[in-house]
């Protein structure tokens, strides 16, 4: 880790590192961006390999999504509840049983936000479309935030489901939800920045970025008006943590944006203490 680390001994949370699959040993094979990243050896024990990455680099808690019921991430969830916070990925096409499963992952499995991968799921469902209004009226009735992916996806498939200008819609009709954007909303970055302005609880999340190529809207955003609306995310084990704590001391933030950027907005938004 870089000697020259900006943020001193802060216990950072990351809102985003993957549980990572010793048997896929492909990578991320339908995504260009990341083809044959984020294996790991086949036979390793991806809860002890993630567990040491994040001691070495003072990452005290990690945000990663529950998968499947009894499997092996809800089991490293229940076994280390200290470091780990669980996001339940939802699909809307689902209908009223994505909702029920929702609630089930949160009073029953110990789920603390809900995921959704607009451009991903199939067919397709636009962050502000009709059939996403229960799964985010049930994540303010839970008093839980949702993370939703925003911008243009790595993977080969069209990208207006997660243009950030709908978020604009679902801020007005659910002004108390707590929606965080993920990887990057570029090319909309600067909308996003207008986004954040004016509704209180739309936050963004630097997921999928190596840190030096963090949008400067972000940046600037941050160290003016934003340092409470902007919160670390790497892309564990797709990008290494070698590289993004190499990249991060270099990231031109003011001094009082790292504590609230590496732990504060996210454990404010998790009820983390």
């Amino acid at each position: 880790m870089s000697s020259g680390q900006p943020w001193g001994e802060i216990a950072i949370i990351d809102t985003m590192m993957n549980y990572p699959d010793p048997s896929d040993e492909a990578g991320q094979h339908d995504n260009p961006l990341f083809a044959k990243r984020g294996a790991i050896l086949a036979g390793g024990d991806p809860t002890g390999y993630m567990l040491a990455e994040m001691d070495r680099y003072k990452i005290s808690t990690a945000v990663i999504n529950l998968g499947p019921e009894g499997g092996a991430v809800e089991r490293a969830v229940h076994n280390h509840t200290k470091r780990f916070v669980a996001t339940y990925a939802v699909d809307p096409n689902r209908g009223m049983d994505a909702v029920r499963a929702l609630e089930h992952a949160v009073k029953a499995r110990g789920a603390r936000a809900a995921y959704v991968k607009p451009a991903l799921l199939t067919p397709q469902v636009p962050i502000n479309d009709r059939l996403l209004y229960p799964v985010y009226a049930k994540c303010v009735e839970l008093d839980i935030p949702v993370f939703v992916l925003t911008g243009v996806p790595g993977p080969r498939v069209p990208s207006a489901p997660q243009k950030v200008e709908l978020i604009d819609d679902v801020c007005w009709y659910f002004p108390d939800l707590k929606f965080v954007m993920r990887h990057g909303g570029e090319p909309w970055e600067d909308m996003a920045v207008k986004l954040m302005v004016k509704w209180p609880n739309l936050y963004y999340s630097t997921s999928a970025f190596s840190p030096k190529y963090i949008p400067k809207a972000i940046v600037h955003y941050a160290n003016t008006r934003g340092a409470d609306k902007i919160m670390y995310a790497g892309y564990f084990p797709t990008l290494p943590l070698d590289r993004i704590f190499a990249e991060l001391p270099q990231v031109p933030f003011r001094e009082h944006v790292w504590p609230k950027f590496l732990r504060e907005n996210a454990a404010r938004l998790l009820k983390l203490a």
